[in-house]
C-alpha cells in the first residue's frame, strides 16, 4: 500500500487520537483520508469532532439492538462500506465479537494504553503502579478475536517515576500515543509496514520480527531482539 490511506475511525471517548490524526493530515504530514468515524456513544467527542469536519458517522447505541451480535454487525456493514484500507480502534471502549473481527481481518489495529503483552484490558496505568513497574507505554497492535493479543507492530515507552499516579501515568502515555499512532499509519501509508489477512505483518518487505519503537523524533526504529 503507498499513497493516500483511506481510515474507518472506532472511538467511544473525546477523541484526541483522531482529532490528532486529522491535524496531522491537515498539516499535511500524513496522507490519511477519514472516511467514517463509527461509535457506540452517539455523544461522545469523537462523533461531536467528525460531524464537525464533516465526516460520516455511524453512532448507534448498542442497546437500540437486539444483542451484541447484531450491533456489532450493523456496525461492520458501516465501516465496510466506505471501503477503508485500515481501521482504526482509537479508544473505543466495547469489545468486537469474533465474527466482527473477523470481517476487518488484516486491516484493523488498535491503540493500547501498555506495553503488551503486559496489562492488557482496562486499568493499565493502576496495574503498572501496583506491580512497581519502571517503564509504561503505548501499543499499536493487529486486532484479533483475543483481546489485545494481535501482533503489535509499535510501541512508544514511558519512564514511571515514584510519584506517579494513574492519573499522571495516563497523561504521560496519552502524550506518546499520538505520534505513536501517527507514526503507525504513515507507515502504513508509505508501505513499509503491510498488513495481511493471511500472512503476519511485515516491515520492509522482511517479517517483522519484533515491534518497532517510537524514538525521541517521533519516527519508527527497529529494536534489535
Amino acid at each position: 500500500m503507498s499513497g493516500e490511506l483511506r481510515l474507518a475511525v472506532l472511538a467511544s471517548g473525546r477523541g484526541s487520537n483522531l482529532r490528532a490524526i486529522l491535524a496531522r493530515r491537515d498539516a499535511g504530514t500524513l496522507p490519511v483520508e477519514v472516511a467514517l468515524v463509527a461509535s457506540d456513544k452517539p455523544d461522545c467527542g469523537a462523533v461531536a469532532t467528525a460531524r464537525e469536519r464533516g465526516i460520516g458517522v455511524f453512532a448507534r447505541r448498542p442497546d437500540s439492538f437486539p444483542d451484541r451480535a447484531s450491533f456489532d454487525a450493523a456496525l461492520l456493514d458501516a465501516v465496510v462500506g466506505v471501503q477503508p484500507d485500515v481501521i482504526v480502534c482509537a479508544g473505543y471502549m466495547r469489545l468486537l465479537g469474533a465474527d466482527a473481527v473477523r470481517r476487518a481481518r488484516g486491516r484493523m489495529i488498535n491503540i493500547h494504553p501498555s506495553l503488551l503483552p503486559a496489562y492488557p484490558g482496562l486499568r493499565t496505568h493502576a496495574r503498572a503502579l501496583a506491580d512497581g513497574a519502571v517503564e509504561h507505554g503505548a501499543s499499536v497492535h493487529v486486532v484479533t478475536p483475543d483481546l489485545d493479543a494481535g501482533p503489535v507492530l509499535a510501541q512508544a515507552r514511558v519512564a514511571v517515576d515514584m510519584n506517579d499516579t494513574p492519573a499522571t501515568l495516563a497523561e504521560k502515555v496519552l502524550a506518546r500515543e499520538h505520534p505513536l499512532l501517527c507514526a503507525v499509519l504513515a507507515a502504513l501509508a508509505r508501505g513499509d509496514i503491510v498488513l495481511a489477512a493471511d500472512a503476519p505483518p511485515r516491515w520492509r518487505g522482511a517479517p517483522l520480527a519484533h515491534p518497532l519503537q517510537l524514538g525521541a523524533d517521533n519516527t519508527l526504529q527497529e529494536r534489535p531482539g
